[in-house]
């Protein structure tokens, strides 16, 4: 009885640790790629069968609780803006010169005709805070060895997804593929990232490919052309009353 008793003790622990050790990945996996604050110059290849559209987008973050999105070209989008602050996503129109608060059920919804989604864009989801971790079974993705991680929404998570699937390099934990599903299993999108570089002083994938599954011929390519980390951010950048005066 003893001996039961030891090896469900052993067990147990085992899996405590495991489960440890997938978030870790990913927490350090997702605060390399963040930055205490963050400020990106992007940009987004819409690529459809018959047409192709460029946008450019410049961006600032700060932690996980705080990003803005301002839309540089073209011109009949420049201006638009998408701030989050903490659950809160609000979105300014210069056209109507209005700011609208986006409910829960627009962030799964395309971003501006892309396959990003409200979500991908501002992160209101954390994949650290929102999910549980698995470490699967190791797997290569383009010649890197990857941890294989599986996140599933924790009960209280209001979440767009039913299951994420990453693979994270393991030499400096690069979020190099994602697969994302629905609640019914069936595969929505796949991220893949690439062309690895010096970003901001950070060995970072510089491409990011988002692939609908049920889309043949379609996708949204999201290139960083530049990227500063860790730099100081004023306190008014991320209020809702200044999301007109972005430049």
């Amino acid at each position: 009885m003893r001996l039961l008793v030891f090896i469900f003790c052993v067990f147990s622990c085992s899996v405590r640790l495991h489960a440890q050790d997938a978030r870790e990945i990913v927490r350090k996996a997702d605060a390399r790629a963040r930055g205490k604050t963050s400020e990106a110059m992007i940009t987004l290849q819409i690529i459809r069968p018959n047409w192709k559209r460029d946008m450019g987008l410049k961006t600032w973050s700060q932690g996980n609780e705080l990003a803005l999105v301002l839309v540089t070209s073209p011109v009949k989008d420049k201006g638009i803006v998408y701030l989050k602050r903490k659950k809160e996503v609000w979105n300014w129109i210069p056209t109507i010169e209005r700011n609208i608060k986006l409910p829960p059920s627009m962030m799964s919804q395309s971003w501006m005709g892309t396959d990003f989604t409200n979500d991908d864009l501002v992160k209101e989801a954390s994949i650290v805070e929102d999910y549980n971790h698995t470490l699967m079974e190791d797997a290569q993705i383009d010649g890197y060895d990857c941890y294989q991680v599986t996140l599933v929404p924790r009960p209280e998570a209001a979440v767009v997804w039913g299951r994420v699937q990453l693979w994270i390099e393991k030499k400096d934990l690069l979020m190099l593929h994602a697969e994302y599903y629905d609640e019914s299993g069936k595969l929505v999108n796949t991220l893949h990232a690439s062309e690895v570089k010096m970003l901001g002083g950070r060995r970072l994938p510089s491409r990011l490919e988002m692939i609908p599954a049920d889309k043949k011929g379609q996708k949204t390519v999201m290139i960083y052309e530049s990227l500063v980390f860790d730099r100081e951010l004023p306190e008014q950048l991320f209020s809702t009353s200044y999301m007109s005066r972005v430049q």
